[in-house]
């Protein structure tokens, strides 16, 4: 109306002001316009809230996530710190391991590292700090596949062929080992993506990307490249005077000395077992629910005395208080007000306002409120019981449905049940051991060892890249059985540990670079994940050659292994 010029009309959603334009002209028909200086994406997000309108219940966050922008930058730093480091490190240890034959596998990997970012960033992909994890990853397993076509191809000059025979051969007799090797852990990538939520389907999308691009450039593009240099001439060295012959003659009886590492096995899961009953684990916020809170401060901080002014202005809810990287830098975990029915912006003003009270003695003395709620307070996160019952629902489900496809891929690839039993013991096995060094550890290591999504998604990884190992085995024994009849069972599957005990052992050292890397130069926000997987790696290479085959042999039938004699 005319009268109404120059006053400001506010829109309001749920008790927020959005916006507050002053009225400049009649408005006529019903139809308005906001003018101002809006950024595109502010613009945006005011048509939103015209278009959505008020719902009709108040909404209440039961799951949120704030990470201040310093927190964010320095985990990006991190991350691409300790994705060139690890890239490095590959690069030298496949060029020192496989001479030039490794300068090829190089250049197979840049093409790896350039697809992935490419295929991301046509599909629009935002690049989180699991997703570089991912990748990082993807570079250790990336070489998996080369490693197996090297190490093929050395058998095949060591049985007397020329270099292009040797080249071909290797290439074909390689392929069904990849194939195998990457698709079962493609299925626990898709669990993961499937049943993970936010960071975890960021991990999964770049594990599933980074394994088919490394299928392409391990096959394509390095075949490419060496049938280029024979056709040339040139002479192709896969490997050194100190490399290779390295673990190529062994002739060990994994079969005469199964039952000492089933002793041991069993030995590791007893203490895992009764870790769980005597310690428990130390869950994590996607897990119990509550507040988190990373907080620095300009000094080191007295965590017990934190703990004790806190858990007075909390009504007796003690929180959980821990150096975060740092010694002047906390996490605060506490359920205090989690299931309070006021709005969530009153909540989070009350938690803010008695945090900043009770560690007001490490802040400068000119350090407002306002102040340690924009500089000192990090990152804060909100999960609600119910939300994290779900959460622990889907983690159980994604283990589950994980080693269901596993079992069903072996068991129809394989012919038979008992390859599919003996693969899927074995990550039980893994599983097992993995989380009773976290419930043996947690109180003692310096960094957090937290049961959460990022946790399932390290266990995960692990039963991917250990099945990865055990279907190598798996294959070269379905090889064996074909090309040898007159062998004895024992000698088949004595030879196939034998015949890929270095490409397990190389694969594990070039993954076990990249992760170290990453625990090292990653930051503290990925290290205890990055700690789970380097015991997994450890674990799962340990299983895949002591284990898993072994149950397979005990499962068969007395007559089969008879026959074979």
């Amino acid at each position: 109306a005319p009268g109404e010029m120059g006053r400001c009309i506010a829109i309001v959603l749920d008790n927020y002001v959005y916006s507050a334009p002053r009225v400049q002209t009649e408005i006529k028909g019903g139809n308005s316009q906001i003018t101002g200086d809006f950024t595109p994406e502010e613009a945006d997000d005011l048509a939103n809230v015209l278009k959505s309108g008020k719902l009709p219940a108040p909404a209440r966050i039961v799951q949120e996530a704030i990470v201040g922008p310093s927190l964010g930058a320095k985990s990006i730093h991190d991350g691409m710190i300790s994705f060139l480091i690890a890239f490095l490190l590959v690069l030298l240890y496949m060029w020192f391991y496989y001479s030039k034959a490794g300068l090829t596998a190089n250049v197979a990997l840049f093409s790896n590292v350039f697809l992935i970012f490419g295929t991301l960033a046509s599909f629009g992909a935002v690049l989180t700090l699991p997703g570089i994890a991912g990748i990082v990853l993807t570079l250790g397993m990336a070489v998996d596949a080369n490693v197996l076509i090297y190490e093929r191809i050395r058998e095949e000059l060591r049985g007397g062929k020329m270099m292009k025979a040797a080249v071909d051969d290797g290439y074909k007799h390689a392929m069904p080992a990849i194939i195998d090797s990457n698709l079962t852990t493609i299925i626990t990538g898709v669990a993961l993506y499937w049943f993970g939520t936010g960071p975890i389907q960021g991990f999964a999308t770049t594990l599933i990307i980074g394994i088919l691009t490394s299928l392409f450039t391990a096959i394509f593009i390095s075949r490419i490249i060496m049938e280029w240099l024979l056709k040339r001439g040139k002479e192709i060295k896969l490997g050194n005077r100190f490399t290779m012959n390295f673990l190529t003659n062994t002739k060990i009886d994994f079969i005469g000395i199964r039952k000492y590492f089933y002793i041991l096995s069993g030995i590791l899961i007893l203490i895992s077992v009764v870790s769980f009953f005597v310690n428990g684990f130390n869950l994590g916020l996607d897990f119990k629910g509550g507040h988190n809170y990373i907080i620095r401060f300009e000094r080191k901080v007295n965590t017990i005395e934190a703990q004790k002014n806190l858990s007075r202005l909390f009504e007796g809810n003690t929180p959980e208080v821990k150096v975060y990287g740092s010694e002047n830098q906390i996490k605060i975990a506490t359920k205090y007000l989690i299931d309070d029915d006021r709005p969530s912006s009153m909540v989070d003003s009350i938690l803010e306002c008695r945090l900043y009270e009770g560690l007001k003695t490490y802040l400068p003395d000119t350090t407002s409120l306002q102040t340690f709620r924009s500089i000192n307070i990090l990152s804060a996160e909100k999960v609600g019981p119910t939300v994290a019952d779900d959460i622990k629902w889907a983690a159980v489900e994604a283990v589950f449905f994980a080693l269901l496809g596993i079992f069903l891929y072996i068991f129809f690839r394989f012919k038979g049940w008992r390859y599919g039993l003996g693969g899927v013991t074995s990550l039980f096995h893994d599983t097992i051991i993995v989380l009773g060094a976290y419930s043996l550890f947690y109180k003692v290591m310096p960094f957090s060892l937290e049961i959460d999504q990022s946790f399932i998604a390290a266990i995960l990884t692990v039963i991917g890249y250990s099945i990865n190992d055990t279907v190598i085995i798996y294959d070269r024994i379905r090889e064996y059985t074909h090309n040898h009849p007159k062998w004895t069972l024992k000698d088949i599957f004595n030879g196939a540990f034998n015949s890929t005990l270095s490409r397990t052992i190389n694969t594990s050292m070039t993954t076990l670079l990249v992760l170290i890397a990453i625990f090292i130069f990653g930051g503290e926000v990925i290290r205890g994940f990055i700690f789970a997987m380097l015991l997994g790696i450890g674990v799962g290479t340990y299983s895949s050659i002591f284990n898993a085959a072994a149950i397979v042999y005990d499962l068969l039938p007395r007559k089969e292994k008879e026959e074979k004699k």
